[in-house]
């Protein structure tokens, strides 16, 4: 990942990326297929290293990931995030199964562990937590010009999170069973012990301090299970937000990315002029991230700076009022503006998975319909949209 461009009229623009995780499924039953390295072994190759996406394994023989290259604009992520999921799709056809963009199984299934010596330590240490896990995030790195930039952007942008979580739910099944949550993913997710929001750090220094104080217990294997909601990324010079689940559309995961770039520049401007970061706890931020977890954007969320409740699309609207500007700089702000309100009037992944749910009384169903929409070949019903307000 690269680290921010200079634009030709002198302004600085941020590069940036994603990755998505994705299920493995037979393309009959639904159910997971454990066939990871058999795609990848005879699937579609990766390219050479910032040609396109490529693919790598995850924890799970039930999942892919897809690693876009390093890019400068919208459209172009868009068109990377398409052809990622084309070509894990293509590798997943190779073994007989599909590649899915769903946050969770709705069909029950026992995964089985990818055999390699970091994730055996793993499984013996932390026993059903990684048993159990089989679940696909999104991931969105947007480049930094340092790592005191980088602490910054992570103070500033934490209280706008749960937010991104409401937009991108994608998982309300769970071993069969329909969760209660928008995303169970997420709960899941925070049985690990450094997952979840993160306190200030206020520097560089104090935010490797407390990563060395956690790895000193002796708990985590290594830095790489900082699980934090957001995360200086250990390889490249990016922050890494980490808290979405993977998106059933492939615009909804577009326009999260750019949401996520527009905090990071929003954030970093605000730091450069004295801005204080916001003084909501860790404590505070994981009742709004459990908020949004339950959720989505079908009910109440906690106001990102009141942490009040308050419908959905009020949290949703302080997020683009606070991004405007940075969406404004990149030529972003009405694809974004209109999707947001796409994803208001019609509903996430979850609200999706539940309606098939209801139509068809078949797990099966919900999970194939969902490979039908992951390449975004499949259009939702039209309904009529909410407007956001340019403020």
């Amino acid at each position: 990942m690269n680290r921010p461009e200079t634009r030709p009229d002198g302004r600085l623009q941020r590069t940036f990326g994603v990755e998505e995780e994705f299920l493995l499924v037979d393309p009959v039953t639904g159910r997971p297929a454990p066939v990871a390295e058999l795609s990848l072994r005879h699937g579609a190759s990766s390219p050479e290293p910032g040609a396109g996406p490529s693919l790598t394994p995850e924890v799970k023989q039930e999942q892919l990931e897809a690693v876009s290259p390093v890019c400068s604009t919208l459209q172009e992520l868009a068109a990377a995030i398409r052809e990622g999921r084309a070509l894990a799709d293509k590798a997943a056809r190779t073994a007989g199964a599909r590649a899915v963009a769903l946050a969770t199984s709705p069909i029950a299934a026992t995964p089985t562990l990818l055999p390699e010596p970091r994730y055996l330590e793993m499984a013996a240490r932390f026993g059903l937590t990684l048993k159990e896990q089989l679940t696909c995030g999104f991931h969105v790195h947007v480049s930094v010009i340092s790592g005191e930039e980088g602490v910054a952007v992570l103070d500033r942008i934490r209280v706008w999170l749960p937010v991104l979580l409401a937009l991108s739910a994608n998982s309300p099944f769970w071993q069969g069973c329909d969760s209660g949550y928008a995303s169970f993913r997420y709960q899941a997710w925070n049985r690990w012990p450094t997952a979840g929001p993160s306190e200030r750090f206020g520097s560089e220094r104090e935010y490797r301090r407390y990563v060395e104080l956690l790895l000193a217990t002796g708990v985590l294997l290594d830095e790489g299970m900082v699980y934090f909601d957001a995360r200086l990324s250990r390889n490249h010079p990016t922050v890494e937000v980490r808290i979405a689940d993977v998106c059933m559309d492939p615009d909804d995961a577009t326009a999260i990315a750019a949401i996520v770039r527009a905090l990071v520049e929003r954030a970093a401007q605000d730091w450069r002029v004295g801005i204080p970061a916001p003084r909501l706890s860790a404590a505070q931020l994981r009742l709004a991230a459990w908020k949004a977890s339950e959720s989505g954007v079908d009910g109440t969320l906690l106001h990102p700076l009141l942490n009040l409740p308050c419908p959905a699309a009020e949290a949703v609207q302080a997020l683009l009022t606070h991004v405007r500007p940075a969406l404004a700089s990149t030529g972003d702000e009405e694809q974004v503006t209109l999707e947001l309100a796409r994803i208001l009037s019609c509903g996430t992944g979850s609200r999706r998975q539940r309606e098939t749910m209801m139509n068809s009384q078949s797990l099966a169903a919900v999970v194939l319909d969902a490979v039908d929409r992951t390449r975004g070949t499949a259009q939702a019903p039209h309904r009529r949209s909410r407007r956001l307000q340019a403020t």
